[in-house]
């Protein structure tokens, strides 16, 4: 956006000569068009070089600018888009795995598929072998589904590798917005959107500390998380896993 507006600046000074009066109206009028087309598909966010990250959502009191690698300093807004694209992906899929933690171990223990239902399978982080011993084609038909989620969001967002751009997200692409929003929860006021969005983040960046925790303490004992905090019996029988180490 900002080579553009250069470019219209450039035009609009040689409109001072009569004869390209008409060329330098035509490219203001076109323009004005495209920035307003782009500040609508981003959601009302203009990047600002002045505002730290651009202005982009997750910035949130008491230390609003908290960057201590430095990394938002010496990003470009190319790579700014890039690094904001890669926390609310990884926020979403950590907020998945702490309800998937949480659930399917003691003392829920809500696993219906592949005729878990009725088992005591132990720590969620050594769930996928039982999937494997009950159902080795499910992996198959995961990779896929993982795949088609991650062509639909390249699809999306990101620029054709045959373009010479320089950019990895498309310029009209709002950093995570896909389009999916089926229970249309997405708010149509820019400023309602950027506080979901910061929300968001904030929750993702929570759920992500979370997983590496949850993963690293299963890793150590082999124990549920609610069996470390005290709220679920501690009686999995290890020796039951269909893989042992």
């Amino acid at each position: 956006m900002y080579n553009f507006v250069s470019i219209s600046a450039a035009l609009a000074t040689v409109s001072l000569t009569s004869g390209f009066a008409p060329l330098a109206k035509k490219a203001q009028h076109a323009g004005a068009h495209h920035t307003a087309l782009n500040v609508a598909s981003l959601n009302g966010w203009q990047p600002d070089e002045s505002k730290f990250a651009f202005g982009l959502p997750g910035s949130l009191d008491p230390s609003p600018d908290f960057d201590p690698f430095g990394f938002a300093d010496r990003a470009d807004l190319i790579q700014m888009k890039s690094y904001r694209e890669s926390e609310t992906t990884h926020g979403r899929v950590a907020m998945l795995a702490v309800i998937g933690f949480l659930v399917t171990e003691a003392p829920f223990e809500f696993h219906p598929l592949f005729d878990t239902g009725s088992k005591d399978i132990g720590p969620a982080i050594r769930h996928l072998d039982e999937v494997r011993a009950a159902a080795p084609f499910f992996f198959e038909i995961l990779a896929v589904a993982i795949g088609a989620a991650e062509l639909k969001r390249a699809l999306t967002g990101w620029e054709s590798p045959d373009t010479d751009t320089g950019r990895v997200l498309k310029e009209d692409y709002f950093p995570g917005d896909i389009g999916f929003d089926p229970l249309g929860l997405k708010p149509d006021d820019p400023d309602e959107f950027m506080n979901m969005s910061t929300k968001e983040l904030q929750h993702g960046r929570l759920a992500m500390l979370a997983v590496a925790g949850f993963v690293a303490q299963e890793l150590v004992d082999g124990k549920e998380i609610l069996v470390h905090a005290g709220l679920a019996p501690d009686d999995f029988d290890p020796s039951s896993l269909p893989v042992q180490f």
